[in-house]
Protein backbone atom coordinates (compact mmCIF):
# COMPACT_ATOMS: atom_id res chain seq x y z
CA UNK A 1 0.00 0.00 0.00
CA UNK A 2 1.02 3.59 -1.18
CA UNK A 3 1.56 6.02 1.77
CA UNK A 4 1.61 9.37 1.80
CA UNK A 5 4.69 11.19 2.57
CA UNK A 6 3.03 13.12 5.10
CA UNK A 7 2.14 9.89 7.01
CA UNK A 8 5.67 8.51 6.90
CA UNK A 9 6.77 12.10 8.57
CA UNK A 10 4.04 11.80 11.25
CA UNK A 11 4.86 8.16 12.38
CA UNK A 12 8.40 9.05 12.48
CA UNK A 13 7.82 12.33 14.56
CA UNK A 14 5.30 9.85 16.69
CA UNK A 15 8.09 7.38 17.69
CA UNK A 16 10.02 10.13 18.19
CA UNK A 17 12.91 9.51 15.66
CA UNK A 18 14.38 11.07 12.32
CA UNK A 19 12.79 10.42 9.01
CA UNK A 20 15.06 7.98 7.42
CA UNK A 21 16.06 9.29 3.61
CA UNK A 22 17.35 7.33 0.74
CA UNK A 23 19.37 9.20 -1.74
CA UNK A 24 19.39 7.81 -5.53
CA UNK A 25 21.58 8.98 -8.29
CA UNK A 26 20.82 6.74 -10.79
CA UNK A 27 18.12 6.16 -12.70
CA UNK A 28 18.02 2.57 -12.87
CA UNK A 29 14.59 1.06 -11.38
CA UNK A 30 16.11 -1.84 -10.45
CA UNK A 31 18.49 0.10 -8.11
CA UNK A 32 15.46 1.58 -6.71
CA UNK A 33 13.79 -1.97 -5.85
CA UNK A 34 17.03 -3.09 -4.09
CA UNK A 35 16.57 -0.24 -1.97
CA UNK A 36 13.08 -0.05 -1.10
CA UNK A 37 12.75 -3.31 1.56
CA UNK A 38 15.07 -1.94 3.72
CA UNK A 39 13.46 0.49 5.91
CA UNK A 40 13.73 3.49 4.40
CA UNK A 41 11.45 6.30 5.45
CA UNK A 42 11.43 7.64 1.65
CA UNK A 43 14.11 7.98 -1.03
CA UNK A 44 15.59 11.68 -2.60
CA UNK A 45 16.02 11.38 -6.67
CA UNK A 46 18.69 13.18 -7.50
CA UNK A 47 18.21 15.67 -10.51
CA UNK A 48 21.24 18.38 -9.55
CA UNK A 49 24.20 15.83 -9.07
CA UNK A 50 23.08 12.64 -9.98
CA UNK A 51 22.40 11.04 -13.71
CA UNK A 52 18.46 11.26 -13.76
CA UNK A 53 16.47 13.43 -16.30
CA UNK A 54 13.07 14.26 -15.86
CA UNK A 55 11.78 11.40 -17.99
CA UNK A 56 13.51 9.17 -16.12
CA UNK A 57 12.58 10.21 -12.87
CA UNK A 58 8.64 9.43 -13.90
CA UNK A 59 9.65 6.17 -14.63
CA UNK A 60 10.99 5.77 -10.94
CA UNK A 61 8.12 7.72 -9.24
CA UNK A 62 5.67 4.64 -10.91
CA UNK A 63 8.37 2.28 -9.39
CA UNK A 64 8.25 3.86 -5.65
CA UNK A 65 4.81 3.90 -6.06
CA UNK A 66 4.06 0.42 -6.44
CA UNK A 67 6.75 -0.57 -3.91
CA UNK A 68 4.88 2.05 -1.74
CA UNK A 69 8.13 4.33 -1.42
CA UNK A 70 7.25 8.26 -0.82
CA UNK A 71 9.61 10.24 -3.13
CA UNK A 72 11.17 13.78 -3.03
CA UNK A 73 13.31 15.17 -5.53
CA UNK A 74 16.39 17.28 -5.78
CA UNK A 75 15.75 19.50 -8.76
CA UNK A 76 18.82 20.91 -10.99
CA UNK A 77 18.09 24.72 -9.60
CA UNK A 78 14.79 26.97 -8.47
CA UNK A 79 13.04 26.48 -11.49
CA UNK A 80 9.54 26.82 -11.65
CA UNK A 81 9.23 24.49 -14.80
CA UNK A 82 11.01 21.57 -13.50
CA UNK A 83 9.77 21.74 -10.18
CA UNK A 84 6.28 21.53 -11.64
CA UNK A 85 6.74 18.50 -13.63
CA UNK A 86 8.16 17.14 -10.81
CA UNK A 87 5.16 17.74 -8.46
CA UNK A 88 2.70 16.66 -11.26
CA UNK A 89 4.76 13.68 -12.08
CA UNK A 90 3.39 12.71 -8.05
CA UNK A 91 6.64 13.98 -6.26
CA UNK A 92 5.73 14.73 -2.60
CA UNK A 93 8.88 16.38 -1.25
CA UNK A 94 11.12 19.22 -3.09
CA UNK A 95 14.65 19.44 -1.56
CA UNK A 96 15.94 23.05 -3.75
CA UNK A 97 19.23 23.62 -3.70
CA UNK A 98 20.71 26.92 -2.95
CA UNK A 99 17.72 28.82 -1.34
CA UNK A 100 19.89 32.16 -0.54
CA UNK A 101 17.40 34.91 0.21
CA UNK A 102 13.61 35.20 1.29
CA UNK A 103 12.86 36.06 -2.04
CA UNK A 104 14.33 32.75 -3.48
CA UNK A 105 12.41 30.82 -0.94
CA UNK A 106 9.05 32.76 -2.32
CA UNK A 107 10.02 31.52 -5.74
CA UNK A 108 10.10 28.01 -4.39
CA UNK A 109 6.64 28.42 -2.60
CA UNK A 110 4.74 29.84 -5.48
CA UNK A 111 6.46 27.28 -7.38
CA UNK A 112 5.20 24.34 -4.91
CA UNK A 113 1.59 25.22 -4.11
CA UNK A 114 -1.79 26.26 -6.16
CA UNK A 115 -3.35 29.15 -5.46
CA UNK A 116 -4.31 30.89 -3.58
CA UNK A 117 -1.00 30.02 -1.62
CA UNK A 118 1.14 29.81 -4.62
CA UNK A 119 1.26 29.86 -8.49
CA UNK A 120 1.87 26.58 -9.12
CA UNK A 121 -0.42 25.58 -12.61
CA UNK A 122 -3.09 23.18 -12.35
CA UNK A 123 -2.39 20.10 -14.36
CA UNK A 124 -1.54 16.94 -12.21
CA UNK A 125 -1.92 13.94 -14.49
CA UNK A 126 -0.21 11.30 -13.01
CA UNK A 127 -0.25 12.89 -9.61
CA UNK A 128 -4.29 12.86 -9.83
CA UNK A 129 -4.06 9.18 -11.00
CA UNK A 130 -1.35 8.00 -8.08
CA UNK A 131 -3.77 10.20 -5.24
CA UNK A 132 -7.21 10.77 -6.82
CA UNK A 133 -8.60 13.30 -8.58
CA UNK A 134 -9.16 15.55 -5.27
CA UNK A 135 -5.60 15.65 -4.91
CA UNK A 136 -4.90 19.57 -6.08
CA UNK A 137 -7.30 20.14 -2.98
CA UNK A 138 -4.89 18.90 -0.17
CA UNK A 139 -1.90 18.58 -2.36
CA UNK A 140 -0.34 21.15 0.76
CA UNK A 141 -1.16 19.37 3.08
CA UNK A 142 0.98 16.81 2.18
CA UNK A 143 3.90 18.70 0.60
CA UNK A 144 7.40 18.63 2.06
CA UNK A 145 9.35 21.70 0.82
CA UNK A 146 12.80 22.38 2.14
CA UNK A 147 14.84 24.55 1.31
CA UNK A 148 18.65 24.02 0.78
CA UNK A 149 21.08 26.05 3.05
CA UNK A 150 24.23 26.06 1.30
CA UNK A 151 25.83 29.51 1.39
CA UNK A 152 27.14 32.62 4.19
CA UNK A 153 24.00 34.24 2.57
CA UNK A 154 21.19 31.40 3.25
CA UNK A 155 22.60 31.48 6.69
CA UNK A 156 22.31 35.23 7.30
CA UNK A 157 18.82 34.99 5.84
CA UNK A 158 17.63 32.47 7.54
CA UNK A 159 14.83 33.78 9.38
CA UNK A 160 13.95 35.15 6.69
CA UNK A 161 13.61 31.70 4.71
CA UNK A 162 11.86 29.84 7.18
CA UNK A 163 9.24 32.50 7.40
CA UNK A 164 8.15 32.25 4.20
CA UNK A 165 4.39 30.90 3.66
CA UNK A 166 4.69 27.66 1.77
CA UNK A 167 8.19 26.28 3.13
CA UNK A 168 8.45 23.40 5.38
CA UNK A 169 11.85 23.98 6.28
CA UNK A 170 15.24 23.43 5.45
CA UNK A 171 17.87 20.81 4.03
CA UNK A 172 21.46 21.64 4.96
CA UNK A 173 24.00 20.88 2.31
CA UNK A 174 27.23 20.56 3.95
CA UNK A 175 29.76 20.54 1.25
CA UNK A 176 28.60 23.76 -0.21
CA UNK A 177 28.30 25.83 3.30
CA UNK A 178 31.74 24.72 4.51
CA UNK A 179 33.38 25.93 1.32
CA UNK A 180 31.62 29.28 1.44
CA UNK A 181 32.63 29.35 5.22
CA UNK A 182 36.25 27.83 5.15
CA UNK A 183 36.98 27.67 1.46
CA UNK A 184 36.42 23.41 1.62
CA UNK A 185 33.52 21.51 0.62
CA UNK A 186 33.39 19.07 2.61
CA UNK A 187 30.24 16.91 2.61
CA UNK A 188 30.60 15.92 6.86
CA UNK A 189 32.03 18.62 8.55
CA UNK A 190 34.70 18.92 11.00
CA UNK A 191 35.84 22.04 11.12
CA UNK A 192 34.52 23.51 14.51
CA UNK A 193 32.37 26.79 13.26
CA UNK A 194 30.94 24.88 10.32
CA UNK A 195 29.76 22.01 12.54
CA UNK A 196 28.85 24.88 14.79
CA UNK A 197 26.49 26.59 12.22
CA UNK A 198 24.89 23.48 11.11
CA UNK A 199 24.18 22.72 14.64
CA UNK A 200 22.69 26.18 15.41
CA UNK A 201 20.48 26.45 12.08
CA UNK A 202 18.76 22.92 12.93
CA UNK A 203 17.93 24.78 16.59
CA UNK A 204 16.69 28.17 14.81
CA UNK A 205 14.76 26.37 12.18
CA UNK A 206 12.75 23.93 14.67
CA UNK A 207 12.49 26.54 17.50
CA UNK A 208 10.14 28.16 14.80
CA UNK A 209 8.26 25.36 14.78
CA UNK A 210 9.60 24.34 10.84
CA UNK A 211 11.41 21.47 9.17
CA UNK A 212 15.18 20.29 9.73
CA UNK A 213 16.84 17.68 7.94
CA UNK A 214 20.74 17.20 6.57
CA UNK A 215 22.76 15.39 3.80
CA UNK A 216 25.59 12.75 4.75
CA UNK A 217 27.77 10.93 3.18
CA UNK A 218 28.59 7.91 5.22
CA UNK A 219 26.36 5.94 7.90
CA UNK A 220 28.56 6.65 11.01
CA UNK A 221 27.74 10.33 10.27
CA UNK A 222 24.30 9.75 9.48
CA UNK A 223 23.74 7.97 13.06
CA UNK A 224 25.83 11.08 14.71
CA UNK A 225 22.81 13.19 13.00
CA UNK A 226 19.89 11.20 13.71
CA UNK A 227 21.19 11.07 17.48
CA UNK A 228 21.37 15.13 17.23
CA UNK A 229 17.91 15.70 16.62
CA UNK A 230 16.94 16.57 13.42
CA UNK A 231 13.70 15.32 11.56
CA UNK A 232 15.38 13.79 8.65
CA UNK A 233 18.58 12.60 7.87
CA UNK A 234 19.93 11.04 4.36
CA UNK A 235 22.15 7.72 4.40
CA UNK A 236 24.64 7.23 1.88
CA UNK A 237 23.78 7.70 -1.67
CA UNK A 238 22.99 4.60 -3.47
CA UNK A 239 26.68 4.88 -5.60
CA UNK A 240 28.13 5.29 -2.08
CA UNK A 241 26.73 2.21 -1.18
CA UNK A 242 27.47 0.24 -3.87
CA UNK A 243 31.39 1.48 -4.10
CA UNK A 244 31.48 0.76 -0.32
CA UNK A 245 29.89 -3.18 -0.85
CA UNK A 246 32.27 -3.34 -3.43
CA UNK A 247 35.25 -2.51 -1.78
CA UNK A 248 34.50 -4.44 1.41
CA UNK A 249 33.83 -7.51 -1.43
CA UNK A 250 36.83 -6.98 -3.04
CA UNK A 251 38.95 -6.47 0.22
CA UNK A 252 37.76 -9.74 1.78
CA UNK A 253 38.06 -11.67 -1.11
CA UNK A 254 41.23 -10.00 -2.49
CA UNK A 255 43.74 -11.60 -0.26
Amino acid sequence: MNKRLSHVVAEARAQDRPLLNGWMMTPEPAVLEAMAGHGWDCVTLDLQHGQIDLTQARTLARTAFGLGVPLLARPAWNDVAMISRLLDDGFEGIICPMINSAEDARRLAAAAHYAPRGERSFGPVRARVAFGADYWKEASDNLLILAMIETREALAALPEIIAVDGISGVYVGPADLSLTMIGQPTGEPNDPAVIAAVDDIRQRVQQAGRFAAVHNLTVDHTMKMASNGWDMVTGPSDIALLANASVEAVSRIKV
